[in-house]
């Protein structure tokens, strides 16, 4: 799949056609704000002396800003790379009141290619934003070229079609939060949550006892509160009729925070009221840190949400989670236990339930949802002041994760950065996955988690857990050695599901209590499986490693072959350097030595009787008696 902004061509080669010019009125596109508010982005090319090239630009930009794959920012961002690149041309293009994409003289090539290579040179070391300016400029000149009735004349397609020209750029990765910084923040999110909710559920209350002001005073909590529950006035016509500040009772006054001004006291006391019965943006801080601490998502999946995204099982919470940036939209579930009685939806400690979390967001927001019929109901809605009257809006930035820290008293180990819960979730995930990327990259892509994720800890995590599989195989392989088995052991060989408990089959079992495995000092479970030799060939190794081997069996008979092999051990350990000995047949002396331990001196003193008798020998290779000091 190509890269974003970058453009491959199946088509043939273009061929001339009339060129349509373009318009140099004033383009106007509908778009939102961040508060999901509409309004109009304009762009002028007449004021730039490049206006036809700018009335180019300006057509695709109206027609990008209406696709709905890009989002609402896409109209700032690209209208500001089109002015910083007609602003170029201006400067640097001979005759710009001549240039046009659809044109060759003056040629836009050379413009366009040294446009991107002073952009790093107007923004700090590192910046991601010339990559991100050339990237939407060839986005632009790219969707203009796949039109029929639009020229892109001379070289341009060659830059279209090549590399972009400039690196993606640098940030500053952030590290997770300590377990104790997390812990902390978690707790005072969940106490924030408990006061917003009995506030909210104070005010309810208060409200269902009022009655209209107008007829029972304007003085009483409760009455303006159910004025402000109905609809029934509007914040102005409130402020007015509140009594002066001298006046005014305590019960109000103490809705307005400390250190009002008189003038603005009334303001500050409908704000009050209106905060006893709807959600603010200091509350949803506390929602969004505790939806990010059980799901483990980002900041805008969580705040994004609404019910549509959400569906409640007996048992279990499904959420659909969609990433602008990366266009995606996964979908996980989560447990949520059925609480035993109502006192568990306020427990004491924390208690992570995204399911529950969720359910009480929409509880709480639907009533403002559905005064201003808003559909679906969203989980980060919340009351904003637009005088005369109160309207809804999102969670926006004029409540910051580091904000809602300083009103706290709370203070954190680096950056006060909210995603940084989320590396906090990567990192414990990273921990219990044993640094398998596979596992810990479950809701992005492999490259965004070696991009974003694999530093600090995560990288710690990681190598640890690769040193260790390293070091776990290798000291597997190096202390590998045989079964042994006792007399019960060998006896109970024919009984049903021995041979599954050593992982032989029923004929192997047989060979092996019939001697037709028997390999010298041991029996084999495979002579043409050997680990210190090629598939399919006879161990080459037989039967001197046969005690470093995870094939061979061990048994009562081969004791004699055994006490053999062990003073050919101590005749070596004489003749051959302590290092050189511990190097070559130190784990084979351990070995054999055990499995001698393992019989009793009756059966050790029968075995030497055997040797003495002239009934048991040990056949090794030539090669066994001669060993180089070197």
């Amino acid at each position: 799949m190509p890269r974003r902004g970058h453009y491959t061509r199946d088509l043939p080669a273009p061929v001339p056609r009339p060129a349509v010019p373009a318009r140099v009125g004033v383009r106007e596109v509908s778009t939102v704000d961040g508060q999901g508010r509409p309004r109009t982005v304009t762009f002028d090319p007449a004021r730039f002396a490049c206006a036809t090239l700018a009335g180019e630009l300006a057509d695709e930009w109206v027609e990008l800003v209406e696709d709905a794959r890009y989002g609402p920012t896409s109209a700032t961002h690209y209208r500001q790379t089109i002015e910083a690149f007609c602003t170029h041309v201006d400067a640097t293009v001979p005759r710009p009141h001549r240039a046009s994409l659809a044109g060759t003289d003056p040629d836009l090539h050379h413009a366009v290619t040294e446009w991107v290579r002073l952009l790093p040179s107007r923004h700090r070391p590192g910046s991601r934003s010339p990559a991100w300016h050339a990237g939407r400029l060839r986005t632009l000149i790219g969707r203009r070229s796949l039109h029929a009735e639009r020229v892109v004349a001379g070289h341009l397609h060659g830059w279209l079609e090549g590399a972009l020209g400039l690196r993606r750029g640098e940030t500053t990765e952030l590290d997770e939060f300590s377990r104790a910084d997390r812990k902390k923040i978690v707790q005072a999110a969940w106490a924030a949550r408990l006061d917003v909710e009995r506030r909210l559920a104070r005010g309810w209350d208060l409200s269902a006892r009022g009655r209209d002001p107008r007829e029972g005073g304007w003085a009483d909590e409760a009455n303006l509160l159910w004025a402000i529950a109905h609809d029934a006035l509007n914040c102005t016509e409130i402020s007015k009729a509140l009594p002066s500040w001298r006046d005014m009772p305590s019960s109000l006054r103490q809705l307005a925070p400390a250190g009002t001004r008189p003038v603005a006291a009334k303001a500050a006391v409908v704000r009050g009221l209106v905060r006893q019965l709807f959600l603010h943006n200091s509350d949803l801080q506390a929602y969004r840190i505790l939806l990010m601490a059980a799901t483990g998502r980002a900041p805008e999946e969580v705040a994004a949400l609404t019910e549509h995204d959400i569906e409640f099982g007996s048992s279990s919470v499904t959420i659909d989670f969609s990433k602008g940036r990366a266009r995606a939209r996964t979908r996980q579930a989560f447990s949520t236990p059925e609480p035993e009685s109502p006192a568990l939806l306020h427990p004491a400690q924390p208690r992570l339930d995204a399911g529950e979390i969720c359910r009480r967001l929409l509880e709480l927001n639907r009533p403002l949802a559905e005064r201003f019929g808003i559909f679906p109901v969203p989980l980060f809605l919340r009351a904003a002041m637009f005088w005369p009257q109160v309207t809804p809006a999102r969670l926006d930035r004029t409540s910051t994760f580091a904000g809602w820290l300083r009103e706290r008293g709370l203070s954190v180990d680096g950056q006060p950065d909210i995603r940084r819960l989320r590396k906090s979730s990567k990192v414990e995930k990273a921990i219990t996955f044993k640094g398998r990327v596979s596992d810990i990259a479950d809701d992005h892509s492999v490259q965004t988690f070696h991009r974003h994720y694999a530093h600090g800890t995560t990288l710690k995590v990681i190598a640890g857990s690769v040193i260790t599989a390293a070091q776990t195989r290798w000291l597997d392989k190096a202390v590998a050695g045989p079964v042994v088995l006792g007399e019960e052991a060998e006896q109970s060989l024919g009984q049903p599901g021995s041979a599954a408990a050593l992982g032989l089959s029923e004929e192997e079992v047989e060979q092996l209590r019939t001697g037709q495995l028997d390999m010298g000092v041991s029996s084999c479970r495979d002579p043409f499986a050997s680990p210190y030799g090629r598939a399919g060939q006879l161990c080459p190794v037989a039967p001197t490693r046969c005690l470093e081997c995870r094939n061979a069996f061990v048994l009562p008979s081969n004791l004699p072959q055994l006490l053999l092999f062990s003073d050919h051990l101590e005749r070596l350990q004489l003749r051959l350097s302590p290092q050189l000995f511990h190097t070559l047949w130190g784990q084979s002396r351990v070995n054999v030595t055990e499995a001698i331990k393992a019989r009793t001196n009756a059966e050790i003193a029968q075995a030497r009787r055997q040797i003495a008798e002239g009934k048991a020998a040990l056949p090794l290779p030539l090669s066994a008696h001669v060993e180089f000091d070197a």
